[in-house]
């Protein structure tokens, strides 16, 4: 089995499944032989078709005749991976590309597959532009690829079209963000959820100290630096996470930046009794546990119980003690454990739209009426954490999002109803300074 054959079993398990495509990659890699470079390029490949499915999907449509519809579905997605290696991935010669994308095809498909690849190999000019146009293919960077031909939608008279279509975005979501955030800042939205998002480590501060862990990074050759967050480092490049000093150590986790603020404003002391409404897979508890130095309780609640036991098989290598962990039966109508807590953390269900680039796969499964939904469930969890907060006691609320139908709203609308709550701090984090998007807000009980 191939770096390719891997991808593409990702990509078509992707569509029969709702789970996120970290976790089938790591099941389909664990099923393989592959090891190493194949290894990166199996993720490279499976990520960056999810990442630009559209954009991918505009530059075939031209060299298909017919839609590729019920039956043909490994086929389009083999054509996916073509045509991304041809458009993004300079490093492999066109030839070869094309080649080895053609293996993975039956004989009766082959001369189809080789024929389409080519005639999208040959709408792919070596020039690089500075300015959107219908003939110029975002690719990182603020950068464009010249096409032979205009194939994209006209960013002056149609940008929602270009938008979407060259950076790989829903139609509805771009539509909402253009009058919100004007043309230059989707642009560089576009670019960021285009790009492979940094690695992030949180440091474990149970374990070591950030010194520690930057100079064995260094020793091993890895390039990396702080974060503006006490306990972040950002590598240079990614690689293979089980293989950085310290893992076994458990001296770090892999969490974005972003997230790690979000503990951090909660800030539970040594002894808190804590809650975890919504815990898995578990960055953010065993970052808890870390702020309040491995002293108290944290009850962390789930629906999930493979991803309840992910996050007790980090807490486990982190040298974490102080969780305890709680499926709950639904998210919909939840039993939660009584309380009251000192500190409460709702990190809600969201539609992630801070994070596209972390997880390509929301792009292609939320819908707008979606946003009403989870409006309606981040309320509830929202109201119920609050009910089991102990007067003088702290919550946040947080979300990856950057709808304000998700974030701000929710927050003004609970607290219109719970008179005894007050607004102590709150922040959202725009995609792509440095790091990924996200909001956040603490309220206390008084």
């Amino acid at each position: 089995m191939t770096a390719r054959h891997v991808a593409l079993e990702v990509l078509l398990a992707c569509r029969r499944h709702d789970a996120f495509v970290q976790e089938i990659l790591n099941q389909q890699l664990a099923k393989s032989s592959i090891a190493g470079p194949d290894r990166r390029l199996a993720s490279q490949l499976a990520y960056g078709v999810l990442r630009r499915r559209a954009t991918l999907d505009a530059l075939l449509n031209p060299f298909i005749e017919r839609p590729l519809g019920g039956g043909k579905e490994a086929i389009q997605e083999t054509l996916r991976l073509g045509v991304f290696q041809l458009a993004f991935l300079s490093r492999i010669p066109a030839h070869a590309a094309v080649h080895a994308t053609v293996e993975l095809v039956g004989a009766g498909m082959k001369r189809f597959v080789n024929g389409v690849l080519r005639n999208v190999d040959r709408l792919l000019t070596p020039d690089i532009v500075e300015q959107p146009a219908q003939d110029a293919l975002p690719l990182e960077s603020g950068r464009y690829r010249r096409l032979a031909k205009a194939v994209l939608p006209s960013p002056a008279d149609n940008p929602v079209s270009y938008l979407a279509a060259g950076f790989a975005l829903p139609t509805w979501l771009v539509a909402r963000w253009l009058p919100r955030f004007g043309w230059e800042e989707c642009l560089r939205l576009g670019f960021w959820f285009a790009a492979t998002p940094p690695l992030w480590l949180r440091c474990n501060t149970l374990r070591t100290d950030r010194p520690t862990l930057l100079a064995a990074l260094g020793a091993a050759g890895i390039e990396a630096e702080p974060g503006e967050h006490p306990q972040a480092i950002r590598l240079a490049e990614h690689g293979q996470v089980r293989e950085l000093p310290g893992y076994d150590e458990g001296w770090f986790a892999v969490q974005d930046e972003s997230a790690m603020n979000i503990a951090s404003a909660l800030a539970p002391k040594p002894g808190d009794y804590v809650l975890d409404l919504c815990a898995a897979p578990g960055s953010k508890t065993t970052h808890l546990a870390e702020l309040m130095q491995n002293q108290g309780r944290i009850v962390a609640c789930d629906i999930d119980d493979g991803r309840l036991q992910t996050l007790r098989e980090l807490a486990n290598r982190l040298g974490v003690t102080i969780i305890e962990t709680r499926r709950l039966e639904s998210s919909e109508n939840p039993v939660l454990p009584a309380g009251p807590f000192d500190a409460i953390l709702v990190d809600a269900p969201c539609s992630n739209t801070g994070v596209l680039g972390r997880r390509p796969e929301a792009r292609w499964r939320l819908h707008e009426t979606d946003l009403t939904d989870l409006a309606k469930l981040q309320t509830k969890l929202l109201h119920q954490a609050v009910n089991r907060l102990k007067p003088g006691g702290k919550l946040v609320y947080s979300t990856c999002s950057i709808e304000p139908q998700e974030n701000q709203e929710i927050v003004r609308s609970v607290m219109q109803a719970m008179a005894w709550l007050a607004l102590t701090d709150e922040a959202e984090r725009r995609p792509g300074n440095a790091a990924d998007g996200g909001y956040w807000a603490r309220l206390s009980r008084f």
